[in-house]
């Protein structure tokens, strides 16, 4: 909504390489002491992040440096992390910006819009450079500058110097231009292949261990599956992708169903009515993002 709304010719696709695995546990506590004053709860989170690792051999190895994998405070403490590392900076740093910079990040997942060119490269470099003061590393390879919003593909067609309009992928969607019906420009979103992929294969697996399930027991658990999938990737514009994935988990579930048994085979027909009592129908659960903005800022 932000790139739409706002003077955004430039994306920067931020990727903080290994970010939990970095995290420096000095300057960790130094951020949370700005908050918090209780030495006890300063003791506790410091034991916390030094718990270490167990390996094959049951030996502990003391950390020093990273959050725990898994742990429930981890994200809460890369939050933290990123706050004064990055934003505080970065929110400094827009001020002095010749054109508007938008600030995107959910964890350590970041986009940042730029309306001048300049200003995403001068961004891009100062910004490499202050997240090596705290220990971490902007991947080269998956770090991005594209070029990107309403005006993208006006501007490409008077200056195609600089590339044609790019993707880039945020929170499990790949973001991309398209056109309404009426010709507006708009920004799209659509599942992200690999994430996408990764389920189907994880579905497969989780089909392969419930092979001697009864066919309700798998209907059911089935039904919760793709329905948090929908729940998640049900916005507008990514009908596609759903019916894809609901297409493919049905295929997985006939293959796997047919596997019960050599004597009897599970015919299209009879699976048909399998599919209509317990797989939900993919749909659009979320309303378009300029409804939702204006329900909640009404001009």
């Amino acid at each position: 909504m932000a790139i739409m709304k706002r003077k955004v010719n430039w994306v920067l696709d931020l990727d903080i390489s290994k970010f939990f695995d970095t995290v420096e546990h000095d300057w960790l506590i130094k951020f949370i002491e700005h908050r918090i004053g209780d030495k006890r709860i300063i003791r506790l989170i410091r034991q916390w992040i030094k718990v270490g690792t167990v390996d094959s051999h049951g030996h502990r190895q003391q950390s020093t440096i990273g959050t725990p994998q898994g742990a429930v405070i981890s994200p809460l403490l890369a939050n933290i992390y990123l706050h004064y590392s990055f934003d505080l900076w970065l929110n400094k740093q827009r001020k002095y910006a010749r054109g508007n910079v938008t600030i995107i990040r959910y964890a350590d997942d970041a986009v940042l819009g730029f309306q001048k060119h300049q200003d995403a490269i001068d961004c891009q470099r100062a910004l490499t450079q202050r997240l090596l003061c705290f220990g971490l590393k902007v991947h080269p390879n998956k770090t991005k500058l594209i070029r990107f919003g309403r005006f993208a593909p006006t501007q490409y067609r008077e200056n195609p110097s600089r590339g044609k309009p790019g993707t880039f992928d945020f929170l499990g969607f790949t973001h991309y231009i398209g056109k309404k019906l009426s010709g507006e420009v708009i920004v799209k979103r659509k599942t992200k292949r690999n994430r996408q992929i990764t389920q189907l294969k994880r579905i497969k697996q989780a089909l392969r261990k419930r092979l001697h399930d009864k066919p309700w027991e798998t209907g059911r658990w089935l039904r919760r599956v793709i329905q948090g999938h929908i729940n998640y990737y049900g916005v507008p514009y990514n009908a596609h992708k759903i019916g894809q994935f609901v297409e493919e988990v049905k295929k997985l579930w006939l293959k796997s169903l047919r596997r019960r048994s050599q004597r009897h085979r599970m015919t299209w027909e009879r699976f048909k009515y399998y599919v209509r009592y317990w797989l939900p129908k993919p749909r659009i659960v979320h309303p378009y993002p300029e409804q939702r903005f204006y329900a909640k800022y009404p001009r």
